[in-house]
């Protein structure tokens, strides 16, 4: 397992975006990142080839349960599309940077939209277990603590030296995935908001609960950011959402305690929901 902080090269990336092209004739114009346990979306694409991340040069491996580790290239509602089974965090050992080395094989690959999707705790009080809240804006905590896949050493291939970040989720692409929302009858399970990302793998006591909830995040997650600062250095357009999967805890009294396994089960019920408003999203 990978833990340098070096930054993969751009001969490093387009190394693995060759292996991949070679072996595959579709060439993607859309990638998708499942989250924990959000998989059977990839299981939708048609004339699919599957590869499993251990085989593909240079790729990370996912070690983490409801991931699980298959880069699948096919169509998807007559796009062409290349989606992960799993992805890496940076709790697993990974760097920043490692952790975000798919999306820049994806530029290469000729991906022109990211769609991120995550398992993410309410904080909003307002939020529901198994609505979908689309990611309106971000608060990178890792990164204020210097853990950005964008230091170091800028290769103007990739991007510029300092990308803004004020529009990263595209306006456009949420106000399509609303009208598909609108279109299924389903309007009510949607939601927007701001994600925050903490570096995991611990879930979060009451008390930074209640400091996020001051920050003005909506939704709290251990993924997706830094995915998400390397595809809009790299010009790709993004559309993020988050699984409301449980409601953080803020009471010291309440006995309930955030675990992996509610998170699954909350995703196993509401993944079909995810899955067909991907897919009508892409026909709207």
């Amino acid at each position: 397992m990978e833990a340098s902080s070096r930054h993969s090269s751009f001969e490093e990336c387009t190394e693995t975006a060759e292996w991949l092209l070679n072996r595959t004739k579709i060439c993607p114009v859309l990638a998708i990142i499942c989250g924990s346990g959000l998989g059977g979306l990839a299981d939708k694409l048609e004339e699919s080839v599957t590869f499993n991340y251990e085989d593909i040069p240079r790729f990370p491996t996912s070690t983490v349960p409801g991931h699980a580790g298959k880069l699948i290239f096919g169509r998807l509602m007559g796009h062409d599309c290349v989606c992960m089974q799993g992805r890496f965090h940076f709790y697993e050992g990974y760097s920043i940077h490692t952790v975000s080395y798919p999306v820049r094989v994806f530029s290469l690959l000729g991906v022109k939209t990211l769609i991120v999707t995550n398992a993410a705790g309410g904080l909003n009080a307002s939020y529901n277990v198994g609505d979908i809240m689309i990611i309106k804006d971000h608060i990178n905590m890792p990164g204020f603590s210097g853990q950005n896949p964008l230091c170091g050493p800028n290769d103007e291939r990739f991007g510029v030296r300092f990308p803004c970040m004020s529009d990263a989720y595209d306006s456009e692409l949420k106000s399509k995935l609303r009208g598909a929302a609108e279109a299924m009858g389903v309007a009510h399970f949607i939601r927007e908001g701001v994600y925050c990302m903490l570096a995991g793998p611990s879930y979060e006591t009451i008390a930074e609960c209640k400091l996020l909830q001051k920050l003005g995040a909506d939704a709290v997650g251990m993924s997706t950011v830094p995915e998400v600062l390397v595809a809009r250095h790299c010009g790709l357009r993004v559309l993020g959402l988050s699984l409301i999967t449980n409601k953080v805890i803020t009471d010291y009294d309440s006995e309930e305690k955030a675990n992996h396994e509610e998170v699954l089960r909350t995703t196993q019920r509401q993944t079909k929901l995810l899955q067909d408003l991907v897919c009508k999203f892409l026909t709207v």
